[in-house]
C-alpha cells in the first residue's frame, strides 16, 4: 500500500551542484541532506523543509523540466515570492487552480516549480 510521498527528484547538468546549493538553500531556505557515501559518488545534491525531500540528480545528456515539476506548498506566499523575486528568481503568478494562491518559479538549471497556498487568490 502506498502510505507517503518520500522524495522528488529533479535532473540538473554536471558541475551545477554549487549553484544549486546557493538556490535551493539560500533563496528557499531548504536544508541540504548529506548523501549516503554510496550515493555521494554520483554528484547530486539533496535538500529538506519540513516534510518534503527534494533530489538534484546528475544527467549528462541533462534538459530541464519546463512542464513536469513538483508542487511545493508554503505558508505566507506573498511573502515568499518577494523573498524570491528579491533574489532575482522569477515568479509568475497563476490564478487557475480555485482555492489557492500560487506562483511558478524555476531553479538555476530552468526546472519548473510551483510554489502554492491554500486560500483566496
Amino acid at each position: 500500500m502506498i502510505v507517503a510521498l518520500d522524495h522528488v527528484q529533479l535532473a540538473a547538468p554536471p558541475g551545477s551542484e554549487d549553484t544549486l546549493r546557493g538556490y535551493y538553500r539560500d533563496t528557499l531556505g531548504m536544508a541540504e541532506l548529506p548523501k549516503p557515501p554510496a550515493l555521494a559518488a554520483r554528484g547530486g545534491c539533496w535538500f529538506t523543509a519540513g516534510a518534503l525531500q527534494l533530489h538534484i540528480g546528475i544527467e549528462a545528456d541533462f534538459r530541464p523540466a519546463r512542464k513536469a515539476h513538483p508542487g511545493i506548498r508554503v505558508t505566507g506566499i506573498e511573502a515568499f515570492a518577494r523573498r524570491l523575486a528579491d533574489r532575482g528568481a522569477p515568479v509568475i503568478r497563476d490564478s487557475g487552480l480555485p482555492g489557492h494562491r500560487r506562483f511558478y518559479s524555476e531553479d538555476p538549471v530552468g526546472n519548473r516549480l510551483e510554489f502554492l497556498e491554500p486560500g483566496e487568490a
